[in-house]
């Protein structure tokens, strides 16, 4: 059986693992920890990286540092995980959810601003499958409005919009290094800061409310308890499983990209054919190979799709439910305007096996499987 996902392993992760352990620093912010804040802060060109427990305590620390507050609102699409939408309903604000864009499955950027009442505190923007929003129009809108702007590039490592590096266009930036991702260290994320302006207080969120950070570098003689925060930091034996793949960087990038383009290749004469649909890439992103995807006719033909790559050795799976139609987003959200897109594109998107060091020979498994359902 072909799985839908392995874990990214470069073959150092043990090695590195075991250093962190001989250097008696398990805790958070030990070495490996500052050599992937230095690395992902020079390839992004943020002006500060974080590395957090996961994506979902990236967006959290975003919420608390952009001062969302019960009675707030936040625009988000329902075409995402929940943990965009959990961020924001721990600070008690109200989802505002809607559509998103049917070739990228994007927020749709037109739709935003009919969503926008004078509660409205934050616009969080999903870069799904490592595809960019329409980011100059949203970013347009949020200054118009005086919003602030959260990028969920949760799968957008490695991504960019116009040249610039996803997470580092809006407001905030938070990245995902879950076993799904690109690159992993089986949980964890990051919180990136475009300037430095919230630097304390993003470091005192991080650090359980304390300036602990300010004492390690010497800037106060004794830390001690002065805001909100919470334990947000990794081990550094997580960040030093991760400094294995971020090492091999372009290595891994390339790798998926070489699966993504064969798939394409091989399937979208079969899309223009009529026979489903494939991801569309705007001129101006740059996209990480982070998931390929098809979308069939309905759900029926979906569920037999499924059926027929299983019992061909491949597994395949589709993906969110939205939001909005979820008993918790029922609770804590409405829909604004039409779902023209998201319920019905939802229910027929399926996404492929796509992996690093994916096999060629399995790669034309997949891609044979797929077109013996149309043969």
């Amino acid at each position: 059986m072909i799985d839908f996902n392995i874990p990214p392993f470069t073959g150092n992760e043990i090695h590195y693992m075991e250093e962190a352990v001989k250097n008696r620093k398990i805790c958070g912010d030990g070495p490996f920890t500052k050599k992937c804040h230095a690395f992902l802060q020079e390839k992004t060109g943020a002006a500060a990286v974080y590395l957090t427990t996961s994506c979902t305590s990236a967006l959290e620390m975003a919420a608390i540092l952009a001062g969302v507050k019960p009675g707030d609102e936040v625009i988000l699409p329902s075409f995402t995980f929940c943990s965009t939408a959990d961020a924001f309903v721990a600070r008690g604000a109200k989802l505002v959810f809607v559509d998103v864009r049917p070739d990228t499955m994007n927020i749709d950027e037109n739709k935003i601003e009919a969503a926008i009442t004078d509660k409205t505190r934050a616009i969080a923007v999903v870069h799904y499958a490592g595809v960019s929003c329409e980011m100059d129009t949203i970013m347009a809108i949020a200054k118009k409005h005086n919003l602030i702007v959260i990028e969920d590039a949760a799968q957008g490592v490695g991504s960019s919009y116009k040249g610039k590096p996803l997470g580092t266009i809006g407001d905030f930036g938070c990245f995902s290094f879950h076993e799904t991702k690109n690159y992993s260290m089986g949980e964890g994320g990051a919180l990136l800061l475009p300037n430095l302006d919230q630097r304390d207080e993003a470091e005192i969120c991080r650090e359980k409310g304390t300036d602990r950070s300010r004492f390690f570098r010497g800037q106060v003689d004794k830390y001690t308890w002065v805001d909100y925060g919470s334990s947000y930091l990794p081990s550094d034996l997580n960040a030093a499983y991760l400094w294995a793949q971020l090492e091999k960087f372009d290595e891994i990038k390339e790798d998926r990209m070489a699966t993504w383009n064969a798939y394409d290749e091989a399937f979208r004469p079969m899309a223009e054919a009529g026979l489903f649909e494939v991801p569309f890439i705007p001129a101006e992103c740059e996209h990480n190979a982070h998931m390929y995807y098809i979308k069939l006719k309905d759900l029926k033909e979906r569920t037999a799709f499924i059926k027929h790559l299983k019992e061909g050795g491949v597994m395949a799976v589709f993906h969110y439910i939205p939001l909005h139609s979820s008993p918790a987003g029922l609770k804590f959200g409405r829909f604004d305007g039409e779902d023209e897109v998201t319920t019905r594109d939802s229910e027929r998107l399926v996404r492929l096996p796509l992996y690093y060091h994916l096999t060629k020979e399995d790669r034309a498994k997949v891609i044979e499987t797929v077109k013996s359902f149309f043969a």
